[in-house]
């Protein structure tokens, strides 16, 4: 299939409407970003005046897909003008030249400086721009009241407001730093940026001290990477305790609060629980960053109530880093910063995979003149492994998005009985090769699932296919489905093959011991469902493997947690 998407067409295209005007903002940033058009004033011009018609939520995930092209300074600069969800995925992610970078730095202000201080790839003489602008990041308004000092007097109407370095209000060790009275945030939580600046402020004061100098704790606090930590969250679901350090990395966290790009955030999970006020298990837990609690977590936790009036008082509960295996690419790919050149890796090998699959399909079929049998019969056959390949090429994308973070998903409501059989229609090749049957259970027609339809069709789609794949010959694989209170439970077979396999054994199977497997996964059955897994987790669901059979639960009802869809 071929898509004329020249600058010509979206621009005569009907931008009137809300979705034209969203249409026309991401084709023509996505066209700009890949070289497809060129770059004038004009056209930047006008993806500024559609800007103002788009919502923030889908510039934010335009301005992520940017990672997987390679932006000017001039469309960089469009994105970073906008608000701090938009920019800091662009300014994350961004390769420009040395003198491109000074020149967009006194446009970005504290927040986007601040953003590109966390990266360790910019050049010296960058690095050196961004540290002269240090006396202007780092300083904080004084709204407190009129005192007779010249220093701390309030600014007069007509003169410029007063700002007091951080370093002047540095206390003397970290400990005192710790433990400074938070200022309370509009709509609950902590505004810890102050602290966190003070932190850092500290740090950098002392940084040419020798050790002697410093305050006895202060490499405890500051440099042992932590490994675990307890928590406890007030009623509000905001995070009030926690026994590790850094504590202003962690105190702030809101179950329900939605966290910006680069900032703490909890997935869906954990927000359910909260709000049905039970006990969760593994959920995920980003924290930004580079302190020693910053990355990748996994969380549990409990709901407490008061013994007296038997009032729900908040959440206690543990966090731990994840397992290699609750990672569908892997932590350590993950760390390295392997994610975003994944993601571009994956932009670059779909193209030619498409057109090998569709050239092969053309002679195949035998559209553009007579073709031998025996050309035809290998036509096939490489248009089978594109397929398998394209398949794994996507696979590998969405476990790059949730891996980063950049995986959007909007709200649908999706029939579950059509769902399924559709699926097991799909994979009617697959069983005939595997010589296996699958027997799906009668699914009432009220059932539906509150998640993304297409994320949904996959991860139940992948997931079967992974078991059938594993199946015997003359193998029965039983589907069968559960209404719970909040969520729809999947029950499938686990095959023979698989059903002795302990499930830290499953999680890492890979391609190379079932190569000899017809119609295995060409990722192996462990990527397959690790991914399965992961997804889940996204989707406010999860998948729990049994001794005979592998459970998949997704949530009923309305959802009005999920994002905005921009998987394309």
């Amino acid at each position: 299939m071929r898509f004329d998407d020249s600058l010509k067409t979206v621009l005569a295209a009907d931008a009137s409407t809300p979705f034209g005007a969203q249409a026309a903002f991401r084709q023509i940033a996505d066209l700009l970003a890949r070289g497809r058009i060129e770059e004038t004033p004009e056209i930047l011009d006008r993806l500024r005046e559609l800007r103002e018609r788009v919502p923030v939520q889908t510039r934010a995930a335009t301005a992520r897909a940017l990672a997987l092209a390679a932006p000017s300074a001039e469309l960089i600069a469009v994105f970073v003008e906008d608000e701090q969800s938009v920019a800091a995925p662009v300014l994350r992610v961004a390769r420009l030249q040395g003198a491109e970078w000074r020149a967009l730095l006194p446009t970005l202000g504290p927040t986007g400086r601040a953003v590109l201080r966390h990266r360790n790839d910019l050049e010296a003489d960058v690095v050196r721009a961004l540290e002269s602008f240090g006396p202007a990041d780092f300083a904080l308004g004084y709204d407190g009241e009129q005192s007779a000092a010249p220093e701390a007097r309030l600014s007069q109407p007509g003169e410029a407001a007063l700002e007091l370095p951080v370093a002047a209000i540095v206390p003397d060790s970290p400990a005192d730093v710790l433990e400074l009275e938070p200022m309370a945030a509009p709509g609950g939580g902590y505004e810890i940026a102050a602290l966190v600046d003070r932190i850092a402020a500290f740090r950098e004061l002392h940084r040419d001290q020798p050790p002697g100098a410093r305050a006895a704790s202060s490499d405890e606090v500051y440099e042992a990477e932590a490994d675990r930590f307890s928590f406890e969250s007030d009623s509000a679901g905001v995070i009030r305790w926690v026994d590790a350090a850094p504590r202003a990395a962690v105190i702030g966290i809101g179950f329900l609060l939605p966290g910006a790009d680069g900032q703490p955030q909890v997935d869906g999970v954990a927000s359910g629980a909260f709000r049905h006020r039970t006990a969760f298990n593994d959920a995920r837990l980003t924290i930004g960053g580079r302190s020693a609690l910053a990355g990748e977590w996994r969380i549990s936790g409990v709901p407490m109530f008061d013994g007296a009036s038997g009032r729900f008082v908040g959440f206690r509960g543990a966090a731990r880093r994840p397992r290699v295996d609750e990672g569908a690419i892997g932590r350590r790919v993950a760390d390295s910063g392997g994610v975003e050149g994944l993601r571009r890796l994956v932009h670059e090998l779909r193209s030619p995979a498409n057109a090998i699959a569709g050239f092969s399909e053309l002679i195949e079929t035998a559209m553009l003149g007579p073709v031998p049998d025996v050309y035809r019969d290998r036509a096939a056959a490489i248009r089978g492994h594109a397929g398998d390949l394209v398949a794994a090429i996507e696979d590998l994308e969405l476990a790059a998005r949730i891996e980063g973070d950049a995986l959007d998903l909007r709200d649908d409501s999706v029939a579950l009985a059509p769902l399924l059989a559709r699926t097991v229609d799909d994979l009617a090749p697959l069983v005939r090769l595997r010589g296996c049957s699958v027997d799906l259970a009668p699914v009432s027609p009220a059932i539906v699932l509150a998640c993304d339809e297409r994320m949904a069709e996959r991860l139940i789609g992948r997931l079967i296919a992974a078991l059938v794949a594993s199946a015997g010959l003359g193998e029965k694989l039983m589907i069968e489905v559960r209404a719970e209170e909040a969520n729809v439970a999947i029950d499938l077979t686990r095959p023979i093959a698989l059903a002795a396999v302990p499930e830290r054994t499953l999680l890492t199977l890979d391609a190379e011991r079932e190569v000899e497997m017809p119609g295995a996964p060409l990722l192996g059955t462990g990527f397959a469902i690790r991914l399965a897994r992961n997804l889940a987790g996204e989707l406010n669901g999860g998948l729990f493997i049994e001794a005979n059979h592998l459970t998949l639960h997704l949530p009923t009802g309305l959802n009005g947690g999920m994002g905005q869809a921009s998987i394309s």
